[in-house]
């Protein structure tokens, strides 16, 4: 599995289309096995999501985006978690063990 969390300065970004960037989580079973940041290539209409779907991203982790975005990443069959705040590192050990649920604060503009 590959979560992907909007990045900015290592905590999760209020919202993934102005995040600085991606850091990439490669997981199997319940360990990290590995983890690499990508700068944000920029926010266009659509684009994102099929940016992260092309780098083979199963779970998206944000503090915040638009309903649009979840639409976009649900067509591209990735799942979508928000309403994250804190550390990343903490965030994914936490989706990790079960212990993160979507708080659906979805962005209406």
């Amino acid at each position: 599995m590959k979560i992907a969390v909007a990045t900015e300065d290592k905590r999760a970004s209020a919202h993934f289309g102005h995040c600085e960037g991606f850091t990439i989580y490669e997981v199997h079973g319940d360990k990290i096995t590995n983890k690499k940041f990508i700068p944000n290539p920029g926010h266009r209409p659509g684009y994102l999501p099929k940016f992260l779907k092309e780098l083979g991203i199963d779970v998206i982790i944000s503090g915040g985006m638009g309903v649009t975005a979840k639409e976009l990443f649900a067509e591209n069959g990735i799942l979508v978690v928000v309403g994250a705040d804190g550390r990343i590192d903490d965030l994914v050990e936490k989706y990790i063990k079960g212990e993160m649920v979507s708080t659906d604060r979805f962005c209406q503009h």
